[in-house]
This record gives C-alpha cells, structure tokens and sequence, in this order.
C-alpha cells in the first residue's frame, strides 16, 4: 500500500466501491420502500435472492480471509465500501441488509483451526449473525473491573454463571463469545473467552426494547452453562487483550457505517434544501441553511480522513487502539449532528417515516453508546497523549 498522505483510492477498489453503490441503489432501496420503515431484515425471498447474485458477483464477505472463503479485503478497503453499504434505511444496524454477508466472526482472528472449521466457516457461508457479550450491568465501560460473570473449570468443562446486558443478536445467532473471570485474584489477566451454542442449557437471552425499536439487543443470563474446555478461544487469562483487538477491527467498520448512514442523510438535505421553498425562496438560497450543509460536509470529510488514516495504520500491522478511538468518536457523533441537521432541513418531512431521517435520528443517538461510549474514548485518547 503506498504512503498515506496524498492517497487515492486504488482503481480496482474504486471500481468494487462504485459496484456496491449500485447496487445499494437499484436493489436494497426499491426493497425498503415496499416494507415497514422499522424492519430489521428485508424480506427472507429477497434475502436469498440477492444474497445468490452478491456470492456469484464475488462480493460475498469481502473482509473475510481468503482461506476461509472470504474476499480478503483489508480494513482499509472494507471501511471504503461499508460506507457504501450503509447508505440506506436499515443501514446502520444492518449494512447491505446482510446480503453481502455478516460480520466476520470474531473466532477467524482467535481461534484454533477446528473451532474456525466448526463455527467461523458456517457462519461465513450461511451468513448467520453471531454475538459479542462482555458487557454486564455493573459497567460494561470497564471490563477489567465491571466483569462479574465466572467459570469454573470442572474436567473437560467450563462452568459459567453470570449476567450480561446489552448483547446484540443474542436471541438469534447459532452461537457467540462470552467473556468471563476464570480467575478472580489475577485482575486483568484473570479473564478469558469462550464460544457458547444456541440453546446450551443455562443460556437464557431476553429481550430488552430500546429507543432503538429496529434491533432489540438482550440481556443474558447465564446459569451453570457447561462449556467444552475445547470452547476456551485464545488463551485462558488473556481474554481481556483479545477483546481489545476484536474491538479494534469492529470499531473501524462500525464507524464507516456512521459515515455512510450520515453522507446519505447529507445528500438527502441538501436535495431538499434546492427544491423546496419558503416565502418565495429556495432554502439552498438561505444562511442558515448554507451554513448547515458547509459544516456537515466539513465533518464528513474530517470523519472519512479518520477512518481510512486508522485503518490504513491497522493494516500496516501497527496499534490502532487510539486511532480506532478517534474514528469511532468523531464518527458517531459527526453522525447525530449531521442527521439532526438533516431533519430541522426537512422540517415536517424529517420527522415522518416516509423518509429514513427519523429512524436514523433514533439508532444514532445509540451509536455514542455502542461500542463504548465517547466519555471512554475521549479518556483512551486522553491517556495516550499523556503516556
């Protein structure tokens, strides 16, 4: 990859990029405006059908391993184009809605061969969603100090008990990672992780409705769950490190997918600002509303530069920690401010659900809480300068 300063945009990734774009347009759009604004999926028939031509059109879990059956995309690459995937209505939650694949698994970066055979591979192929659950009620912010839930090795098992808050896809996904304490007098090094199945006994998730109505995240309860020890991903004691890096790769697509969600609410502003007029004048002709539209774009340009410096620097092998901080931080909430400005522009119109604006305007505020909230980033940033 060449120096990053002065950098453009390979032609072949520009190339893949404006694919996904159209695609996003002429398939993804017609779709949404057919089905209730708050639906989380798309409609299974469609699901399959465009699913079958992303996979034959090679653009089937792009950021996955190639050895895995993935695209190979690097970070970089994958943040370009899931700016693309996620200007749409379900986009921040649910990018592309799922028809260029899930998430890569988290057990494809710590796992052993056969728990990628068994779990990471299916997952992959099928598009199944899996589950990320450190957060507990105590204070998910911390997990060194906030996690609460224990196993206990018992043979050729694991015993686990606890609670976790919060969890995406809990209810739904074939199977998930839990961190846990497996042993309570080392602290930080005293925590590790763990794959659990759909359906083992003891794991119990529930629903918990949220200001974001579209995806219902759960708490999970945990209750003698007896894990194979084969189950343990990494090392034991070193879950906490592992989380760390998980939450670095998840932070830079997490944060294209708030750029693109607020680049679409930007076009959609400033379409409605040249054709509609008060008082006998276009709003693009009034201050206010120049203004509006000069400040977002500033932002959106500034948030994309994060990004792609961030994993740009990932991808040369180099810590990112603080850089994935940034680009999540300024990310989301360059993403409430943009939207926010969109729908004062739209007036009446942004508060319908004719349009996209208002469900967005909900899932963002949750986005300067997911992935950790922006008081915790500002303070990993605040120690980095001071280290």
């Amino acid at each position: 990859m060449p120096s990053f300063a002065g950098y453009t945009l390979p032609s072949e990734l520009a190339l893949l990029r404006d694919q996904v774009r159209r695609f996003i347009r002429e398939e993804i759009l017609p779709i949404e405006q057919r089905i209730d604004p708050d639906a989380p999926e798309i409609p299974e028939e469609d699901y399959r059908r465009l699913s079958a031509r992303t996979k034959a059109a090679g653009l089937w879990c792009l950021g996955a391993p190639e050895a895995w059956g993935g695209g190979g995309l690097d970070t970089f690459s994958m943040s370009v184009l899931l700016e693309e995937m996620a200007q749409h209505r379900m986009g921040l939650y649910n990018p592309g809605c799922g028809v260029f694949g899930r998430n890569v698994p988290p057990v494809i970066w710590g796992g052993t061969r056969a728990q990628i055979e068994k779990y990471a591979v299916p997952a992959l192929r099928e598009g199944h969603h899996t589950f990320f659950a450190i957060t507990e009620p105590s204070g998910g912010s911390d997990p060194a100090g906030a996690i609460q839930s224990r196993g206990v090795r018992q043979g050729d098992h694991w015993v686990l008990n606890g609670t976790k808050i919060f969890i995406s896809h809990a209810d739904e996904a074939e199977w998930g990672v839990v961190f846990v304490r497996t042993d309570a007098a080392k602290g930080r090094a005293g925590i590790s992780c763990f794959i659990i199945d759909k359906g083992t006994p003891g794991f119990t998730p529930r629903r918990i409705r949220t200001i974001r109505t579209v995806s219902v995240p759960c708490e999970v309860a945990l209750e003698d769950c007896r894990v194979p020890a084969e189950n343990l991903l990494g090392e034991e004691g070193r879950g906490l490190e592992l989380s760390f890096d998980l939450l670095t790769r998840l932070r830079f697509p997490y944060s294209a997918c708030n750029l693109g969600v607020a680049v679409a609410a930007h076009r959609m502003a400033i379409a409605h600002a040249k054709q509609r007029s008060t008082f006998g004048v276009p709003l693009s002709q009034r201050q206010a509303i120049q203004w509006m539209l000069a400040d977002a774009e500033v932002e959106l340009r500034a948030a994309r530069w994060l990004i792609w410096e961030g994993a740009w620097k990932a991808d040369r092998g180099e810590d990112a920690r603080v850089e994935a901080s940034i680009a999540k931080l300024y990310s989301s909430e360059v993403l409430a401010r943009v939207v926010d400005a969109a729908v004062q522009i739209h007036g009446g119109y942004g508060v319908s659900k004719e349009f996209p604006l208002e469900r967005w305007y909900r899932e963002a505020r949750v986005r300067r809480i997911g992935e950790g909230p922006s008081e915790v980033h500002r303070m990993v940033i605040a120690r980095s300068l001071f280290r």
